[in-house]
C-alpha cells in the first residue's frame, strides 16, 4: 500500500498558497454608523461621514436601505428591505455599491420586484449581467432618428399618432378612460414583431397586478415580456425604485442591438410616492406639496428612453409612461 503526499501546486491548497503569498498587512479603517429613528419607510442615521446619494446601506439585522437625502449631521435612507428587529441603535454600514437590477434573456416570463427578486413562486432567474437602476442617458452622439414604427394594434392610433421605435408617448387621462387597455393592447401586438417588452406596475392593488399578468398570459404576451411589480402595500422605496428597474431590464436589451418597450403604469403613483418620501425627509414642498424636482425625476427616467445609432448597437427603448388626471387636471405635478 502507498501513501500519497497532497500536490500543493493545484487544488484548494494552491490558492490558499497564492492568497498568503499576496497578503499585506495594512490598516483597514471601516465606518460604522446608528439608527436615530426609523418609520414610515424612512430610516435617519447618525454616522458614515463618507456615504454618498444613491449608496446601497446594510443594518446589522438584515434590512438594506438606499442613501435618498444627506444634511449636515444626519442620512436619510429609504428602506428597501424592513426586517422585524429593525430599531433606533442598530448599527449601519457602507455597502460599496450602489443598486443593481439582474438583466438578461431569463427575465422573459417572470415577474420581479424591483431589486430582482422573484414573486412568481419561481426559483430566483439567472443573469446575464446586473444593470445599474441610475445610469444617465445616452448621450446625443449616440442617438439615431426616430426611424421604424411600433404598432400599437389600434389602427387610429397607428394612422393619425403613429409611434415610433425609440419614441416616449405619454397615455394621460382620467381613470376608467382606457389608458392601461392601451397599453395592454401596445405588448400583445408585439407578439412575432421581435420586441421585447416590460411592463411596470407601481403601487397597483393586488387584484390589478393579477389581473395584468392573467391578460399577459392570455394572449402569449407573458412569453416576451417581464413584468415590474411594486404593489400599494410595498415599502415607498420599492415604488420609487419601481420605474427605474423597469427601465434598467429594457436598457440591457436596448445594448445589446434589440429593440424593447416598457410601460409605466403609471407615474402619478410614482409622482405620490416621491412626494410622500419627500415630505417624510423634511424636503421643501411647492405646488400640491410636490417637491420642486419631481419634473427632472421623470424627465431624466424619460430620456433613457431612445433610438441608438448602428454604432452603438442600433437597439431602441420605446417608452409609453401613463399619467392619471383629476377631472382632467393634466398640470397637477407638472
Amino acid at each position: 500500500m502507498t501513501r500519497t503526499t497532497p500536490d500543493i501546486t493545484r487544488g484548494p491548497l494552491a490558492r490558499q498558497a497564492q492568497w498568503l503569498e499576496r497578503y499585506r498587512p495594512t490598516l483597514r479603517i471601516s465606518e460604522r454608523g446608528s439608527v436615530i429613528s426609523v418609520g414610515d419607510g424612512i430610516a435617519w442615521i447618525a454616522g458614515l461621514p463618507s456615504a454618498a446619494m444613491d449608496d446601497l446601506l446594510v443594518f446589522e439585522d438584515g434590512s438594506r436601505a438606499m442613501v435618498f437625502d444627506l444634511t449636515e449631521t444626519l442620512i436619510g435612507a429609504i428602506l428597501l428591505h424592513e426586517g422585524e428587529a429593525l430599531t433606533a441603535g442598530a448599527g449601519v454600514e457602507l455597502s460599496g455599491r450602489t443598486l443593481s437590477i439582474a438583466a438578461g434573456d431569463n427575465l422573459l416570463g417572470r415577474v420581479i420586484d424591483p431589486l430582482g427578486s422573484p414573486m412568481d413562486g419561481l426559483a430566483a432567474p439567472s443573469h446575464t449581467r446586473l444593470q445599474p437602476l441610475e445610469v444617465p442617458s445616452p448621450p446625443i452622439v449616440a442617438r439615431d432618428f426616430v426611424h421604424q414604427p411600433l404598432y400599437t394594434g389600434i389602427k387610429i392610433v397607428d394612422t393619425l399618432i403613429p409611434i415610433g421605435k425609440g419614441q416616449r408617448q405619454l397615455l394621460i387621462g382620467d381613470e376608467g378612460l382606457g389608458r392601461s387597455s392601451i397599453a395592454l393592447d401596445t405588448v400583445i401586438n408585439q407578439r412575432g414583431r421581435n420586441v421585447y417588452c416590460v411592463y411596470t406596475l407601481i403601487g397597483q392593488k393586488r387584484s390589478s397586478v393579477v389581473r395584468t399578468i392573467e391578460l399577459l398570459k392570455e394572449y402569449g404576451a407573458l412569453e416576451y415580456t417581464t413584468v415590474v411589480v411594486a404593489e400599494a402595500t410595498s415599502l415607498p422605496g420599492l415604488q420609487h425604485l419601481a420605474p427605474f428597474a423597469g427601465c434598467a431590464v429594457a436598457e440591457f436589451w436596448m445594448q445589446q442591438g434589440r429593440d424593447t418597450l416598457v410601460v409605466y403604469d403609471d407615474l402619478a403613483s410614482h409622482a405620490k410616492t416621491y412626494r410622500e418620501l419627500s415630505l417624510l425627509l423634511r424636503r421643501p414642498p411647492g405646488r400640491e406639496a410636490y417637491p420642486g424636482d419631481i419634473f427632472y425625476v421623470h424627465a431624466r427616467l424619460l430620456e433613457r428612453s431612445t433610438c441608438l445609432n448602428a454604432a452603438h448597437g442600433g437597439g431602441s427603448m420605446t417608452a409609453l409612461p401613463i399619467v392619471e388626471t383629476m377631472q382632467g387636471e393634466i398640470a397637477a405635478y407638472i
